[in-house]
């Protein structure tokens, strides 16, 4: 079979529910490594906006007041936690003599959202197009690892369902492998580490605003409209008990809608993005993961923030 039957066979069944999120995203880059892109483009594009959907159709299946409580939860670390990885991630870059805009790309994917903050301050910053492919590559990467290892991690440690929904929330970098690997872990996981990782992506809209400024840059800052989407289907899951039929529909898509984005980040891994991204920028996307990943588990561990 040609490169596009594999591509659309895959899809057919990563939405279809038949594969798991790990699978679809490990199937994805099986794709990528093994055949050429027959839409590259559309693909990363459709991924973005199928991204979005999933998750405000996911608020469908949650209670605004949990949705609250578990965002009040991580809301102090997280503040704290994004500059603190800002800070390490930029000077990591400096130690390794990563340049300049991709360490501050890397910083920010880590530090906040993964892609989606990388390519809301990659304008900002007048990246160049090899610089954003360089940064986007380490990140999904890390993130398809992170995917594959947090729920086995989590498991090991016997992390309740509460520390691995925050610790996943915290520790990963894009939403899709967030809400992916939380809902290997469990329903109450997948809830608060949906809930924490959006009040975590809330951060770009301060990051764009703080880089344009340094930056004296009149780029358009990219605010993350599904957020407040998201929330507003909590809302009407809470307040509407008698359309439970309906919103669990809905919820249920919304799953199914992730693992077809998770075949699509993965498609995107090729051997020539291995191969540009190099070993500098990789190192300090691996280092920079590691110190987010270990501090954060400590201090939940810990009970310093529950």
């Amino acid at each position: 079979m040609d490169a596009k039957t594999v591509f659309f066979l895959c899809v057919i069944v990563a939405a279809s529910g038949a594969a798991s999120p790990p699978v679809s995203l490990a199937g994805g880059i099986v794709f990528g490594l093994c055949f050429a892109h027959p839409y590259p483009a559309e693909s990363k594009r459709i991924g973005r906006i199928l991204l979005q959907g999933s998750v405000v159709a996911l608020g469908f299946g949650m209670d605004l007041r949990e949705v609250l409580r578990a965002g009040r939860s991580g809301l102090v670390y997280t503040a704290l936690g994004v500059m603190v990885a800002m800070a390490i991630g930029f000077l990591l870059g400096r130690i390794l003599q990563v340049g300049n805009r991709p360490a501050f790309l890397i910083s920010a994917g880590t530090a906040i959202c993964g892609g989606s903050a990388i390519a809301a301050v990659a304008p900002i910053t007048k990246a160049s197009d090899e610089e954003m492919s360089v940064s986007l590559g380490t990140v999904f990467i890390l993130n398809s690892i992170a995917l594959l290892i947090f729920p086995l991690i989590g498991w090991r440690l016997h992390l309740s369902q509460e520390q691995f929904g925050l610790w996943s929330a915290i520790a990963i970098h894009d939403t899709s492998s967030v809400v992916g690997a939380a809902s290997r872990y469990g329903a109450a996981a997948l809830m608060i580490a949906t809930t924490v990782k959006l009040t975590r992506a809330l951060w770009i809209v301060p990051l764009s605003l703080g880089t344009a400024a340094v930056k004296r840059s009149d780029s358009r800052v990219q605010w993350p409209w599904f957020i407040g989407l998201f929330c507003l289907a909590a809302l009407l899951n809470t307040c509407l008990p008698q359309f439970s039929g309906v919103t669990q529909s809905l919820s249920h898509l919304g799953k199914l809608g992730l693992t077809a984005t998770l075949f699509l980040i993965g498609s995107g891994i090729s051997r020539a993005t291995l191969k540009q991204v190099g070993w500098r920028p990789l190192l300090q996307g691996i280092l920079l993961w590691i110190v987010v990943a270990l501090s954060s588990l400590w201090i939940i561990l810990a009970r310093l923030i529950s």
